[in-house]
């Protein structure tokens, strides 16, 4: 683009560029197509660290915007999206190394019914496909898809914990 950057930056945006295509691959899933992540390598005169920005393609508009802008549940999907493609990246440039095991903590409650099956659908192929995914949540429709898990349940003399079927 003809701005200098450094070796370091050159490189990081190298991989910034195979994670938001691995994220758009599951972000596309979870939003039925709605959305993709592109990296905005403008650079900006306030910010000698911009050129390594997300911004997000509409389908809906036909327009590109900043991340930012995106609701708390599409920020959660994107993001969510963005975790799960940094473990496949991971994988791909470590030699075959393999994350087995995925926790996510909570998000889901920003999430409209339909964004959820969308979501969980994409966390069940990850179990499909030999991964352990854990989930952290509070949400109770969950329970319909998470068969086996660990809840806590609070008391007033302390909380206790209940292993296996939760459904």
């Amino acid at each position: 683009s003809g701005d200098r950057v450094s070796l370091r930056r050159w490189v990081l945006a190298a991989y910034l560029d195979d994670i938001c295509e691995l994220a758009n691959r599951r972000l596309a899933v979870m939003t039925g197509g709605r959305y993709t992540l592109h990296v905005h390598r403008q650079s900006s005169g306030r910010n000698r660290l911009s050129g390594l920005d997300l911004r997000v393609h509409d389908a809906h508009t036909g327009e590109r915007r900043d991340v930012s802008t995106l609701s708390g549940g599409e920020t959660f999907q994107a993001s969510l999206a963005l975790a799960l493609a940094v473990a496949d990246a991971v994988q791909q440039h470590s030699g075959g190394v393999r994350l087995d095991a995925l926790f996510i903590d909570e998000g889901f409650g920003t999430l409209d019914p339909d964004a959820l099956e969308l979501d969980m659908d994409e966390l069940d192929a990850l179990r499909a496909g030999g991964r352990m995914v854990g989930v952290i949540s509070h949400v109770g429709t969950m329970q319909e898809r998470i068969r086996t898990g660990v809840r806590v349940i609070p008391s007033e003399d302390g909380s206790t914990v209940q292993v296996g079927r939760i459904g």
